[in-house]
């Protein structure tokens, strides 16, 4: 058996689990629902995690089980938003933060690829432009 393939529970301290709320344990089954929804269906979600009943213990909690995956995103606009793949592909942990770096904004979206990073029709057709004028001003 592989390093990758021995699976690993974290489990919650007794100080840690004094502090979670229960509501991460129930968000982790909706997840885990919304991912069986896209596998089935393609059908994306997305959940505002400051929304929901959440304290610091139950995010960290959540962010331990699902995990860090292999990508991670970084755009820079009005301050930093960091997508990060958990474990689980099609599961992302987002985050929009301010200039000064607090967070303004969290979710998580199940989707293959968040739509904030997939390029609009109107940019791509801006690329398209570029390359034919590109290709236009070779000299052959």
């Amino acid at each position: 058996m592989k390093l990758e393939q021995i699976p690993v529970l974290a489990l919650a301290t007794p100080a840690q689990s004094a502090m979670l709320s229960g509501n991460a344990a129930v968000l982790l089954q909706e997840i885990a629902e919304r991912l069986q929804q896209l596998l089935e269906g393609g059908q994306t979600a997305i959940i505002d995690l400051l929304a929901m009943p959440l304290n610091a213990a139950d995010l960290d909690w959540l962010r331990q089980q699902l995990g860090i995956g292999e990508v991670r995103i970084t755009l820079a606009a009005d301050g930093e938003s960091t997508l990060q793949e958990t474990s689980c592909p099609g599961v992302w942990w987002v985050q929009h933060h301010n200039p000064g770096g607090g967070v303004m904004s969290a979710f998580i979206e199940i989707t293959p690829v968040p739509d904030l990073v997939r390029a609009h029709p109107d940019d791509i057709r801006g690329g398209w432009q570029r390359l034919t004028r590109l290709l236009g001003d070779r000299v052959d």
